[in-house]
């Protein structure tokens, strides 16, 4: 699991089925799923199996700010040991291209380094 994303002891024991999961929800717009872009700040899966995501866009007008999470419910519920799932969107903070996956940044032709100094002394 990535380091910026915050995750419950119970989804760390699932976390390669979220991730699995969660790399098959592609922003339309960007063509780059939603793992890899950094649109997930928190993944909690409580004791029953319900799972919560808390999720950003890279804008505030993002077309698939009405898709995308009824995908994301859809899909998680096809995981096992999560029986029912929801997801919160927030806007702070603000997501950034940071964010990006060195991955993510390489499939999108943009440089791996963003957010280092490239300059060599």
């Amino acid at each position: 699991m990535r380091d910026d994303i915050v995750i419950n002891d119970n989804a760390k024991v699932i976390s390669p089925k979220l991730i699995d999961t969660l790399e098959t929800i592609y922003d339309p717009e960007l063509e780059l799923d939603m793992y890899n872009l950094g649109l997930i700040y928190e993944i909690n899966l409580d004791d029953n199996g319900h799972c919560k995501v808390i999720m950003t866009f890279t804008e505030a007008s993002c077309g698939c700010a009405d898709t995308m999470p009824v995908e994301v419910v859809e899909k998680l519920k096809t995981i096992d040991e999560i029986t029912s799932a929801e997801v919160e969107i927030v806007w702070t903070p603000a997501w950034k291209m940071t964010r990006i996956s060195r991955l993510g940044r390489i499939a999108l032709g943009i440089s791996p380094r963003i957010g280092k100094s490239s300059h060599k002394l």
